[in-house]
């Protein structure tokens, strides 16, 4: 008869290992009898059917007192609290009142001023208007077609800021998804891993005890020490990882510092799955940065359009008023001076030969040939990009499925072992070997449902579904 330490046999405390095991693996409770063993691999079948073998997934995550978070309710914290927005956001109204600024040349512009000047021989000013006491003047553009060309430039590079803002709300919202699905993910293996801990300390003792004996070879000794190193390092990683997620999660949802989070476990919404869905149509027709490139191409194009109308007339109203004094010698010059004085009237200038107005032609002519490429380029790119990341999503579908049937797998033997281990027929390392087998299955189908949730995050915010998903 085996002894280990502490006083627990092979044998002699088999109710102690059938109550510590029934309470971890409720689905395969150890008991006597094929029937049982029948019922119990049944129950895990089904259980594990569900698409997420749960059987034997501990019944909560580490406790965190604090705000529970879903996914949406993270998401729509940080859209609030992203600083990257606020800047975007800024960004796009600063665009806009530079197309508004453009613009201001073809609304009404009033001025009014005054001056002392000292005149010898016929009164002027340096802009060759006549000196005045007082003077109002109005100017407003009708028809200037290269300037008119720059305004709606930057109204429609406004509008792009918009769409980059847009960008920036899903690169928010893919962060944070993916944090908070990475934090339940960690925190679960966290369980896993702790709870293998101790199959790994009970291997090692099994080891130690059989190599005092003279029963076992030292490099089982070794071999179990090793895997306890291991163990112990995987949870170091971890709990690493767990804090880092927890303090940028936190920071992104503006939630006090300090303050722990519980997040629950929980799939992406139903309609994230794309499989079946025209998805280089939606990427033509939603994708932020091709909507940017083309509306780049649109702002090239009104700017060609507004430098070709340069070779027009220009037309201008104007109006001054202006108060004269008699000091400034109009008497000697002029046959009848008049102190108060207004003009009103249109401005035309007609350009007979510009240099400027061809080189300016012939620049936004290449500018809007490379817009026009940049666009060709940007749907080829995306189309393919598409195709890709969908394909890609597929192979993670399938090796999240052979994860789950590995894990499905691992249960069943360690049913079976541990139905041997009630007879007698094995002893406890190895069940406690296919215990830490199972937890590896069980963190490795983790990591394969985190990567696949990944490619779909990616494939909607290729097809500008983002947003609309996580509403």
């Amino acid at each position: 008869m085996l002894e280990r330490k502490g006083g627990f046999s092979h044998r002699g405390s088999e109710s102690q290992e059938k109550r510590r095991q029934g309470q971890r693996w409720a689905g395969f409770a150890p008991r006597a009898g094929a029937k049982v063993l029948a019922v119990g691999l049944c129950a895990g079948l089904l259980l594990l059917g569900t698409g997420v073998a749960r059987a034997q997934e501990p019944a909560t995550l580490p406790a965190a007192r604090g705000e529970r978070l879903t996914v949406k309710r993270a998401v729509e914290l940080a859209l609030r609290n992203s600083r990257v927005l606020v800047a975007a956001r800024l960004q796009k109204e600063a665009a806009e009142k530079s197309a508004q600024l453009a613009n201001a040349e073809f609304r009404p512009n009033l001025y009014a001023g005054s001056g002392l000047a000292y005149s010898s021989g016929i009164p002027e000013t340096p802009g060759g208007r006549a000196p005045s006491i007082f003077n109002v003047s109005y100017t407003q553009k009708i028809f200037d077609s290269p300037l008119k060309g720059q305004a709606r430039e930057l109204r429609e590079r406004a509008g792009a800021q918009a769409l980059r803002a847009e960008e920036l709300r899903d690169a928010v919202i893919v962060q944070t998804v993916l944090e908070y699905l990475e934090l339940v993910k960690v925190r679960h293996s966290l369980v896993l891993l702790r709870a293998g801990q101790g199959s790994a300390e009970r291997i090692f003792e099994v080891s130690n005890e059989r190599f005092a004996e003279g029963l076992e070879l030292p490099m089982e000794v070794t071999r179990a020490r090793l895997e306890m190193a291991k163990v112990a390092r995987r949870i170091l990683e971890l709990e690493g990882r767990e804090e880092s997620l927890t303090a940028s999660l936190r920071t992104a949802t503006g939630l006090p510092p300090g303050q722990p989070l519980d997040v629950s476990e929980e799939d992406l919404p139903a309609d994230a799955k794309q499989m079946d869905a025209d998805l280089t149509g939606l990427a033509l027709a939603n994708n932020p940065v091709l909507k940017q490139a083309e509306s780049e191409r649109r702002a090239r194009e009104l700017r060609l359009k507004g430098e070709a109308g340069g070779r027009w007339p220009s037309l201008e109203m104007v109006g001054t008023y202006s108060v004269l004094a008699r000091f400034n010698n109009w008497d000697e010059f002029y046959n009848r001076f008049q102190r108060n004085n207004v003009n009103v009237g249109v401005q035309i200038v007609l350009p007979l030969f510009s240099s400027r107005t061809s080189a300016a032609i012939a620049l936004a002519r290449a500018n809007l040939k490379a817009a026009e490429m940049n666009v060709e380029s940007k749907r080829v790119e995306l189309s393919a990009e598409v195709k890709r990341q969908a394909h890609r999503a597929r192979e993670l579908e399938a090796a999240r499925e052979v994860a789950r049937l590995e894990l499905q797998l691992a249960q069943q033997q360690l049913g079976v072992l541990q139905t041997q281990f009630q007879e007698g027929r094995v002893n406890l390392r190895d069940v406690e070997k296919a215990r830490l087998e199972e937890n590896d299955r069980w963190i490795e189908f983790l990591d394969a449902e985190f990567v696949r949730q990944q490619a779909q995050l990616e494939l909607l915010r290729t097809t500008g579904r983002l947003a609309q998903v996580f509403k």
